[in-house]
């Protein structure tokens, strides 16, 4: 096709997608980023095979987008087809109407223009970039999925560090995603979510009679995940006599299942996350030095949804494109709607923003989100710095001891009070687990 030529001459991969979002035609320069034989193998595919579930999936981004007829321009995402390593590229999707009068396929419905990541210019230094799931055009998340796309070579272990609801456990999946081993599966275990008995039979598996209930031998979790990666979520939370057989599966991979003697091995890649600070943590010898070093070998620090305004925006708008979507109905914010959420601190991060929006979509009676359709925290607090949450967060700079703040300690009593002590409406008011609910109670000295 003369368009698809045209295109190629440029450098960029011209590819034709149908209503389904299959992949009807690929131009050859695909072959350049992918490797020979590329153009005819994606041809028939999803879209989501190539581009990701999150972009192009029944629910992804850009899917959502071009059903409601809209364009979407200079996207980064990867590129992947089968066993070929994942290209970061910049794209761009619209809908398609051939003219009546061309010899255009009919079955055409939608275009995307790919252009490797190398070729993007200077002035698209503000693109949105799609990693995981992720979205973001700020400097600073633009170096964490710098990070990620580093990692891409290596099997060190990494320690993901940031406050609850900034999407750590999407950053482990995107590296996972990303890896050499990303055939293999990608197990999680939340290590604040099981007291340390039944915690350690989780992790490292049991035999028949090791305890009550035991009835028969089970596989723990380095073993579900030997030829990929295991995430260990809230590590701050693993109790001391579990830290000791931790540090042994990270110096040589072996481990004993609860009531068994025998020594097995995992290959597991380990990457765990916190938004505790683990150096307090070692000075107050509540975790183990040299288990901190030995998960920290390659640091990733997620920074807050309020020291990245310019993140809100998309988010916000992805998240009400998703939500709308699941509820049959096309939203978008008013302008000051979106004003009102970037001037707000979210102390509880994206997961309170993802609820923001489900009560804004339950709530709003037309096709446009007003700032009266938000939640209480704008029309109470005009979506200031003054929020009262926000101080309960933890600090940015773990080190600074500003949780022992009493200013914070009567901000988190207040809270109680608002919702009479009721841990789960709590911990929803914060948009914190009720597990880290928990821990700062006992830190605050109101447990």
């Amino acid at each position: 096709m003369a368009v698809s030529a045209a295109f190629s001459a440029l450098g960029r991969v011209f590819v034709c997608v149908d209503a389904r979002f299959h992949v009807l035609h690929a131009s050859n320069v695909i072959e350049s980023i992918l490797g020979p034989g590329a153009a005819a193998a994606s041809e028939g595919r999803p879209l989501s095979d190539l581009l990701g579930a999150d972009l192009f999936g029944p629910a992804g981004t850009l899917r959502l987008a071009l059903l409601a007829g809209e364009t979407r321009e200079g996207w980064r995402a990867h590129v992947q087809l089968g066993h070929a390593e994942p290209r970061l590229v910049s794209l761009s999707a619209a809908p398609f109407q051939p003219p009546s009068d061309t010899p255009c396929d009919p079955r055409v419905a939608y275009v995307v223009v790919i252009r490797p990541a190398e070729q993007v210019s200077g002035e698209d230094a503000g693109a949105l970039t799609a990693v995981g799931g992720l979205i973001a055009r700020s400097r600073a998340m633009l170096r964490v999925f710098g990070l990620i796309e580093n990692l891409r070579h290596t099997e060190a272990t990494v320690l993901v560090t940031g406050e609850s609801g900034t999407g750590k456990e999407l950053i482990a999946r995107a590296i996972h995603e990303l890896s050499s081993r990303r055939a293999g599966p990608f197990v999680a275990v939340n290590c604040g979510a099981l007291p340390g008995e039944l915690l350690e039979a989780e992790v490292f598996g049991h035999v028949r009679g090791a305890f009550t209930g035991a009835v028969r031998d089970r596989e723990g979790r380095f073993e579900l995940a030997s030829d990929g990666t295991i995430f260990l979520d809230e590590i701050g939370d693993l109790p001391l006599p579990l830290q000791v057989k931790l540090l042994r599966v990270l110096q040589d991979g072996s481990f004993q299942r609860v009531g068994e003697s025998q020594t097995r091995h995992s290959r597991a890649r380990i990457i765990a996350a916190t938004n505790s600070d683990l150096g307090r943590a070692v000075r107050e010898r509540r975790f183990r030095e040299d288990l901190y070093y030995r998960l920290r070998v390659v640091p990733i620090e997620v920074p807050p949804l309020r020291n990245r305004r310019e993140d809100i925006e998309p988010i916000a708008t992805a998240m009400l494109t998703r939500i709308g979507n699941r509820r049959g109905r096309d939203l978008r914010f008013s302008p000051d709607a979106l004003r009102t959420m970037i001037r707000h601190e979210w102390p509880g991060n994206v997961r309170e923003m993802e609820n923001a929006i489900e009560y804004a979509v339950a709530v709003c009676r037309g096709q446009t989100i007003l700032p009266e359709d938000l939640p209480e925290f704008q029309t109470l607090h005009g979506g200031r710095a003054d929020e009262p949450y926000a101080d309960v967060v933890e600090p940015k700079t773990p080190a600074s001891g500003a949780l022992d703040r009493p200013d914070q300690t009567a901000s988190l009593r207040r809270v109680l009070d608002e919702h009479q002590w009721h841990r789960g409406d709590v911990a929803r008011a914060l948009g914190i687990s009720r597990t880290t609910l928990w821990r700062r109670l006992r830190e605050h000295g109101l447990a």
